[in-house]
């Protein structure tokens, strides 16, 4: 009854995935979205003159603990050691703000969903610090960019 998804079980209940049969290998997973806002939003950020500080480095911040609390966020995620957290963001033209999110664990399960969390918790940081001047700000285009490690083997997609 899964039809091929693993959060299944025989009966299509959602569980777990049993890993512990599985080699510990290198992960890693890489995930990156945008926050698209107005000009003059991402020109405040860039002279660094918003009232709640340096949106890009809060925003980094942050990102990093939203890997680290993935467990706590999506319920079937196994908690994971991470071994390294890097994000990055970076003004991207006149009216965005890139975000790209690489996650590396030795395990037996993937980083793909830390990796998300993580863009995803700093992309939402952009928004909050920046939402007094811009409430139209979208986060566009989250997505994993890149794997490795597992049976799986690796994946990329630009």
């Amino acid at each position: 009854m899964s039809g091929g998804f693993t959060h299944f079980d025989a009966s299509g209940h959602a569980a777990m995935v049993d890993v512990g049969g599985k080699p510990a290998t290198e992960r890693a997973a890489t995930a990156r979205a945008r926050v698209v806002m107005r000009p003059e939003t991402l020109a405040m950020i860039r002279a660094g003159s918003t009232a709640k500080g340096d949106v890009l480095g809060v925003a980094r911040l942050a990102g990093i603990m939203g890997a680290k609390r993935t467990t706590d966020l999506i319920p079937l995620c196994h908690p994971l050691a991470l071994t390294s957290v890097r994000v990055e963001l970076a003004p991207e033209g006149e009216d965005a703000v890139a975000i790209e999110a690489t996650v590396k664990t030795t395990g037996r399960t993937g980083v793909e969903m830390e990796a998300l969390t993580a863009v995803s918790v700093a992309a939402l940081t952009v928004y909050d610090m920046c939402k007094a001047v811009d409430r139209g700000m979208r986060i566009e285009a989250l997505r994993v960019v890149a794997k490795s490690g597992g049976a799986s083997g690796a994946f990329r997609q630009d």
